[in-house]
């Protein structure tokens, strides 16, 4: 990391600045004039640098830090050693990420590869669509009939966006993904190889085999929602599939058909998704988690990794484990097996088994 030439670092900005942009308090003025260019994680922030701390056990390492600027919360100030400026914040896990967005913008979405400023001569564009002033189509992009493209989208190489989709402004679609019977909002940012819209997993058993069902549903996803790269998200069967606004949405995670996802979700690596399944709104769902078709999770629930979810889970809740029961219940269920393993590994007298 010490020559990072993927994201440069910024030209500069005065800590004054810095905590005026983020909302918080520089403790010390006469550091106002100090200059910074980057963030890092502490234990290798240098001169320029600003890191973060969340815990007391953040006090060794600070021991050798070297950073700028430590942005922390009242309770840790008096850790940060006496040469380094503090930046108070309320919420510094949001204030770094915010200072990372301010430092490097270009690594908040896909970026442009080819150069491209308007439209690629290989792009495949159906006279019929239609695109706003200032879209930018990457090379061999194909656009279908009647698509509509909103101002300041980019539409990355090699993606296909489908007959009929509607994209709406300021969006990124990266390079491989596919949008097809879909209808997206403002600030959708698409990952590379995403495929959204393809027909979702539907068949009837008959005397001679499985016998496909029609999926003529849609996708519908609102403003400010981010997928991952190589998500999968079917469109319904017969209602829409629909991804309320401000939902995140991490790499490889299937969503089927009919699913609904409410407004500022928080959806990890792997989660499988099945048909029909309601999420509120606030939901927060760990790695590797399945769910089961045609259940509802309410508003606000913490998922844990791994876990299984087979019924309906009341709003606030925390849940883990499979079947998935209260986090609780679940951990002292953990604590309880393993102190029964280290038992029968035991042999009479206290000594180890081999």
């Amino acid at each position: 990391m010490e020559q990072n030439v993927f994201f440069l670092p910024h030209e500069g900005l005065k800590l004054a600045e810095l905590a005026e942009f983020l909302g918080a308090e520089l403790v010390n003025s006469d550091y106002a004039d100090v200059i910074v260019r980057s963030v890092a994680p502490i234990s290798r922030a240098r001169a320029g640098d600003v890191c973060y701390i969340l815990s007391r056990r953040s006090r060794d390492e600070l021991a050798t830090c070297e950073a700028s600027a430590v942005i922390c919360d009242k309770a840790l100030a008096d850790l940060v050693p006496p040469h380094i400026p503090v930046i108070l914040s309320s919420n510094p896990h949001a204030a770094f990420a915010m200072a990372g967005g301010l430092f490097y913008p270009a690594a908040l979405r896909p970026v442009v590869f080819s150069g491209e400023s308007e439209i690629a001569p290989s792009a495949v564009i159906d006279p019929s669509a239609k695109l706003e002033k200032g879209v930018i189509v990457e090379p061999m992009a194909v656009i279908g009939a009647h698509a509509e493209i909103g101002e300041g989208t980019r539409i990355g190489a090699h993606s296909i966006i489908g007959p009929n989709v509607k994209i709406g402004r300021d969006c990124s679609i990266a390079a491989g993904a596919s949008i097809l019977c879909a209808l997206l909002g403002n600030g959708v940012i698409i990952h590379n190889g995403a495929r959204i819209g393809q027909d979702g997993f539907g068949y009837a058993p008959g005397p001679r085999g499985m016998i496909k069902i029609v999926q003529i549903g849609r996708v519908i996803i609102q403003d400010n929602v981010e997928i991952g790269a190589n998500t999968t998200i079917d469109r319904g069967a017969m209602d829409d599939t629909v991804i309320g606004e401000g939902t995140k949405i991490d790499n490889q995670v299937q969503i089927g058909h009919n699913v609904q996802i409410g407004r500022h979700c928080a959806i990890v690596a792997q989660v499988g998704i099945a048909g029909s399944a309601k999420i509120g709104n606030g939901v927060q769902i760990g790695g590797q988690v399945g769910i089961k078709g045609h259940v509802t999770i309410g508003d606000g629930v913490q998922i844990a990794a791994k876990s299984g979810i087979m019924t309906d889970l009341a709003a606030g809740g925390q849940y883990g484990g499979t079947p998935a029961r209260p986090l609780n219940d679940y951990l002292r269920d953990v604590a309880q097996q393993m102190s029964k393993t280290k038992l029968r590994g035991k042999k009479p007298g206290g000594e180890q088994n081999d």
